[in-house]
């Protein structure tokens, strides 16, 4: 059995904890029909191989942030995201092709 699927992008949006309600009102003006939300941490690697943790305490939270929804939209918050957040806060955005079964919901 061949199930059909329709493509959609994905939208991950992982930034400084304090924007979660900006980045809400930010993708609901923009057109998505809804998101998720995550609370995660993450670190680096310095030069000399040390790991640098990010997220550590109450005042250095991260979230993750995922929306799918068709590709124009996904961009148009991307450069939103960018433009308004990036400057400012520490945010990353990367976007990714997907499949759904469920069209009408993204």
């Amino acid at each position: 059995m061949t199930m059909q699927t329709h493509h959609r992008c994905q939208l991950t949006i992982i930034a400084e904890f304090v924007l979660e309600a900006r980045l809400v009102a930010l993708v609901k003006q923009l057109g998505a029909q809804g998101y998720t939300v995550h609370e995660v941490r993450g670190g680096s690697f310095s030069t000399d191989g040390e790991r640098h943790r990010e997220g550590a305490g109450d005042t250095d939270r991260t979230i993750e942030m995922k929306v799918i929804c068709e590709r124009a939209t996904a961009e148009t918050i991307a450069q939103k995201v960018l433009d308004e957040f990036a400057q400012h806060f520490s945010v990353r955005v990367t976007l990714a092709e997907v499949e759904v079964f469920r069209p009408a919901k993204y």
